[in-house]
């Protein structure tokens, strides 16, 4: 047991006592070397917040002294939710934390995303719910960044930056620099802040460019992200060195799969095709279903350069005009791309099924495939709509097809929720100005490698599971009651009936009723919204949402770091006589599983703001030329200051004021949740459809507001 382990079971036992500093040194009886490092491992602990001081310079846990340590997440509106760290010694039965409601007049000095130390309420009134905790932040153990990202402006007395995450809740107070012009975006890096009640202060560190400038916009969002555009010159220099032929040796111990019909299908745009796969229909019936994935382990050496800028990175990262890609080119658009026609070494799964799709066996190999052909959706929909089988494509999609649809079928009759959403595609012109707003439809296409992908997951984290092979899954839990009886009061304000939606049946009903209907994009992210976020775990809880038992990312090791050590703790089970396999232990893997949750969930915000942002400039820049026209909307959200539309083409929402509502004035009825008229006694509701037209659009609050033109 190391000085941690000791401190964590003194400090964790029933008759334990706060004691200081010395006085916990002599009940641990260290040895000398123990005690050498003793203050070192109690202060890094203090800092991560595993321990907690208290009164006159004693030690507890953060949860006998009614603390919690967790990451601070701010909503535009000022107040916080604090997010408890995950236990580094957890099981698959602990319950997770709940998280902690910060009022903005208690959130003190906390930056978003800064990790701090929360003192609980004891009076849980001052929540919206009795059984939920609140708390105040009193003290910031660490801040997530020192920089900010914003607009140059000028006030009478002092030049002040506006900054572009809304979360900020002030100005920064900064001096101008030579090169920086009001209304220039920059960067600004904060000087240290002690108290909320008088604005943060700072140093202009770099100047992006005027903020209406092509390509500014993007690399701000970059920039408030932390994202890497750049690999180190240690990590150029390593994939440098990796040949680009594969050597001969590669495929005397690999399964040689360069005659079967194996195919890549991805979007339009992709530039890296990690996934292939491969259907046989097998004599006397069932099926040989094969999944092969870039097996990027094998040039990803552990420890190296490489290895640890794709872990720091944790995931590619997709912004509407680029890519920021985990793995440098070389790998992620050559070597490990299944390009056509060209050999490529893989990581396989084969899965065989009986005619009734019962899992009859599963195999696993280290391989090498040569791509048949490199379909984009648009045309393996094309093959699979096609009434000519003349050609072998066609017909071996088809069966695909067949296979893959009789999947989704039994995933769904065991539970699975079809949370599908589609994705919507700003089209840019070369000043990164955007032209349209297209709307990518999931059509069967999409679906079949969808099913393929989720299969060969399940099967290799039940493989790795049974093993007790310490390894990273994909876990999504259970989600709160309380957030499931949210998402039924709101299915039912659009009309449908809804019954008890702590069963799956249920849920699964209503996202049926609502398909291809103008609600569907905000009932469905409304339900989304309602569970809780997948992550990353040492522990294979299950994934609800798929109602899997099992599952785990294996299928992108381009682009995800998870991916990487599944194919790596997967080889170790594969591995011939001399290879030297990586095996995790389950203390690195936990630490790792809570760094590309974290990642993750950067780089989803980061794209997404990117979109949204290049949406509002596309309306803005219509509303400038005079090409604002009327658009079906549909009312998602109503408040006593108006209500709040989405359009179905471009899943987008803005606000419609109550001001504009010309034809009557209108009182809002929280019980019923709409706005009545109180002459006409019109009733606005969620659910309702109307014709709206672009009012006004502010990039820098990322806000479109809309006024009604007519009913439908």
């Amino acid at each position: 047991m190391d000085i941690r382990q000791k401190i964590q079971t003194l400090l964790a036992t029933p008759n334990y006592h706060p004691l200081r500093r010395d006085e916990l040194a002599s009940k641990l009886r260290l040895n000398a070397n123990e005690r050498r490092d003793y203050r070192r491992v109690l202060a890094e602990m203090l800092a991560k917040g595993e321990v907690v001081r208290v009164r006159t310079d004693r030690f507890v846990l953060p949860q006998d002294a009614d603390l919690v340590v967790g990451t601070i997440e701010f909503h535009p509106n000022g107040f916080a939710f604090v997010r408890p760290d995950p236990d580094t010694e957890t099981g698959p039965e602990t319950e997770p934390r709940p998280d902690v409601y910060v009022a903005g007049e208690d959130t003190s000095v906390a930056l978003n995303n800064d990790k701090v130390v929360v003192r609980l309420h004891r009076d849980r009134r001052k929540f919206k719910s009795a059984d939920k905790p609140s708390g105040q932040v009193i003290r910031i153990l660490k801040r997530a960044s020192d920089t900010i990202v914003g607009t140059l402006q000028k006030g009478h007395h002092v030049h002040y930056v506006i900054p572009d995450d809304p979360r900020m809740p002030h100005d920064v107070y900064t001096k101008p620099v030579r090169n920086a012009q009001v209304g220039d975006k920059v960067v600004v890096k904060l000087a240290e802040w002690t108290s909320r009640h008088v604005n943060p202060e700072g140093e202009i560190v770099e100047v992006l460019g005027r903020a209406d400038a092509p390509g500014v916009d993007i690399l701000a969002i970059i920039r408030n992200y932390h994202l890497s555009t750049k690999f180190s010159d240690p990590t150029v220099a390593e994939v440098a060195r990796i040949p680009l032929k594969i050597p001969s040796t590669e495929y005397q111990h690999r399964l040689d799969l360069r005659r079967l019909f194996v195919v890549t299908i991805d979007p339009d745009d992709a530039k890296d095709f990690d996934d292939a796969v491969s259907v046989e229909e097998l004599p006397g019936g069932g099926w040989r279903l094969g999944v092969h994935i870039a097996d990027a382990s094998h040039y990803v050496q552990p420890d190296g350069a490489l290895d640890r800028e794709a872990r720091a990175r944790g995931n590619s990262v997709y912004l509407v005009d680029r890519v920021l890609p985990m793995l440098p080119e070389k790998l992620s658009n050559n070597l490990c791309s299944l390009r056509p026609d060209e050999d490529r070494l893989t990581q396989s799964v084969f899965i065989e099924f009986t005619p009734k799709l019962v899992t009859r066996k599963t195999e696993f190999a280290l391989s090498v495939i040569r791509s048949r052909h490199r379909l984009t959706y648009k045309q393996a929909f094309a093959h699979l709509q096609s009434r000519d089988d003349k050609d072998e494509l066609t017909r071996e999609l088809k069966k695909m097809w067949r296979l893959a649809s009789q999947l989704r079928q039994q995933r769904f009759a065991h539970g699975s929720l079809n949370l599908e959403f589609p994705e919507v595609k700003v089209r840019l012109d070369k000043h990164g100005r955007p032209t349209h707003i297209e709307k990518i439809h999931y059509d069967i296409s999409h679906q079949l490698i969808e099913e393929f992908m989720l299969a060969a997951n399940e099967a290799v984290a039940r493989h790795i599971c049974q093993l007790q092979v310490p390894c990273v899954y994909r876990i999504h839990e259970d989600p709160d009651l309380e957030k499931l009886r949210d998402f039924r009061v709101y299915a039912q304000s659009f009309g449908y009936k809804v019954g008890d939606v702590t069963h799956r049946q249920e849920l699964q009903k209503i996202l049926k009723q609502v398909e291809d209907k103008p609600e569907e994009y905000a009932i469905n992210l409304n339900l989304l919204r309602s569970l809780k976020q997948a992550r990353y775990s040492v522990n294979p809880v299950g994934h609800y949402g798929l109602a899997k038992k099992f599952y785990t990312h294996f299928t992108s090791p381009i682009r995800r770091y998870a991916d990487l050590i599944v194919h790596r703790t997967l080889y170790s089970l594969l591995r011939s006589a001399g290879a030297n396999p990586r095996r995790y232990s389950l203390q690195e893997l936990t630490r790792v599983a809570e760094h590309i949750s974290k990642t993750e969930r950067v780089a989803a915000d980061a794209e997404k703001e990117s979109v949204e942002l290049k949406k509002l400039e596309y309306f803005q820049l219509k509303l400038m030329r005079g090409e604002a026209e009327d658009m079906e909307a549909v009312v998602c959200t109503v408040r006593n200051f108006g209500f709040f539309v989405e359009l179905p083409e471009s899943l987008i929402q803005g606000l419609v004021h109550i001001s504009t509502l010309a034809d009557d004035f209108y009182t809002y009825d929280e019980r019923r949740e709409c706005l009545v008229g109180r002459r006409n006694k019109r009733v606005i509701k969620i659910g309702d459809k109307l014709r709206v037209k672009v009012d006004r659009v502010d990039i820098v609050k990322r806000q479109i507001d809309f006024r009604v033109e007519r009913d439908r």
